[in-house]
């Protein structure tokens, strides 16, 4: 391995396993590391990896800063919103036990920080809001909230329970959109920290224009007990997110290199 891999990999391995990195603002995180400086040192490292193929490596590059470098969400103002969306983070299995596929898991602790978040924002714009049922749970138990779209899990005849992915969620949220009386209008966008910029670019994948709210803090704790594994620490969900990203990504680039199939 050459001295630049060896650079590249230890930068690598460093910010996927240190959270205050990851964590940390962007001009915070430009600071530790110039945007530029990494850009040319995987840049380098790639094409060597690649046996000197420079233009894949130039193609591949801004792919992988984007979804394994970049954890923050496109903002805007909150005068600029016309509906509040609000996606789930994991949940607790249910208090009562029984057949988890046939009864609901608990909203849980990270979802009632996003219930909390959903209400700052509302206190200050007044717009409807489709929120997980997760997060509605609370909006209403706890502030007893008006104008609050639930988007449901999915229930069978036999009683079998299907949770919508976060695309299922946006795909219900347009349904009602479509409905609205100034048209589909843009949305703000309410997410746990590290799967905030997905639900944002989720949405627009949705045909819904959205940002997260500029100078509103998010939740960022996992909660251990999570009913999904995967949201119980941040390395693996980091992992867990850059799959659904990359995911998402490949379908986009193959329907772009090869629209006629």
């Amino acid at each position: 391995m050459t001295m630049q891999r060896r650079d590249f990999a230890a930068a690598l391995t460093a910010a996927l396993a240190a959270p205050a990195v990851l964590g940390a603002a962007p001009a915070q995180a430009d600071e530790r590391r110039g945007e530029g400086d990494l850009s040319r040192d995987m840049l380098a490292a790639l094409t060597a990896e690649l046996g000197g193929d420079r233009h894949t490596a130039k193609a591949l590059v801004p792919l992988l800063q984007d979804v394994g470098f970049d954890w923050h969400p496109e903002t805007a103002p909150l005068k600029k919103f016309d509906f509040v969306v609000a996606y789930g983070f994991g949940n607790r299995p249910p208090a009562g036990g029984g057949d988890p596929a046939k009864v609901l898991f608990e909203p849980g602790p990270v979802n009632e920080a996003l219930a909390d978040t959903v209400a700052r924002v509302r206190s200050r714009i007044d717009v409807p809001v489709y929120a997980q049922w997760e997060i509605a749970r609370f909006l209403d138990s706890k502030y007893g909230m008006r104008d609050v779209t639930s988007i449901e899990p999915v229930i069978a005849a036999d009683g079998t329970i299907t949770y919508l992915s976060t695309d299922g969620v946006a795909a219900q949220i347009l349904e009602h959109r479509k409905k609205a009386p100034g048209g589909v209008g843009t949305a703000c966008v309410i997410g746990f920290r590290d799967h905030h910029k997905r639900c944002v670019q989720t949405t627009r994948d949705r045909a819904m224009p959205a940002y997260a709210p500029a100078g509103i803090t998010v939740p960022g704790t996992y909660d251990p007990e999570s009913g999904q594994a995967w949201t119980r620490r941040r390395d693996l969900y980091l992992v867990h997110d850059m799959v659904a990203q990359l995911t998402v990504l490949r379908t986009k680039l193959i329907a772009q290199a090869y629209p006629n199939g």
